[in-house]
């Protein structure tokens, strides 16, 4: 019996918390937010010097996006008049040589992907904001960059989507 009361007692408490909405798991300040929306990011890196086209890139990095606000926050993904809305173009892509070796050859490359980020909250406007966001990931100079891209995609993807969501919906 004593067992039950305290499930009983748990049980409270979590839905007290969760239908006040006083707390959630991942810090995020969503506010009186029911819904977001994720427009598609345009791939223009190829227009900044250095920079490549990578296909597919603007699928993979909206769909990122999408998904980590989704996993995160309670609201609802919607294609059009989202309470929060995020857009922006990809304007970075390429890939620098790091570190040399003592006969002047790269031993490092370094992918470098940048977005830019236009955030808007129709229920808290003084958050909204534009900002670019940017991350890497080094690599052995012998590998090919294809050979290093789905790795190299899950670790910028997540530190991108996750520096967006918490200059957006962070709350610490």
């Amino acid at each position: 019996m004593k067992h039950h009361s305290i499930k009983i007692m748990l049980l409270s408490f979590v839905l007290t918390f969760y239908n006040c909405g006083i707390y959630n798991f991942s810090g995020a300040d969503i506010g009186t937010a029911e819904s977001f929306q994720v427009n598609f990011f345009q791939n223009y890196a190829d227009q900044n010097p250095g920079s490549t086209m990578q296909p597919g890139l603007d699928r993979d990095f909206t769909l990122a996006l999408q998904d980590l606000i989704n996993n995160l926050t309670s609201l609802s993904l919607t294609g059009s008049n989202g309470d929060l809305l995020y857009e922006g173009e990809i304007v970075e892509y390429k890939v620098t040589p790091m570190t040399a070796t003592a006969d002047q050859r790269t031993a490092q490359n370094r992918l470098t992907m940048s977005v830019n980020v236009r955030f808007f909250n129709k229920t808290k406007e003084e958050v909204d904001f534009e900002r670019r966001f940017s991350f890497f990931f080094d690599f052995d100079a012998a590998a090919s960059l294809t050979s290093v891209q789905a790795q190299a995609h899950e670790v910028i993807f997540e530190r991108l989507t996750q520096d967006i969501f918490n200059a957006s919906l962070g709350n610490w």
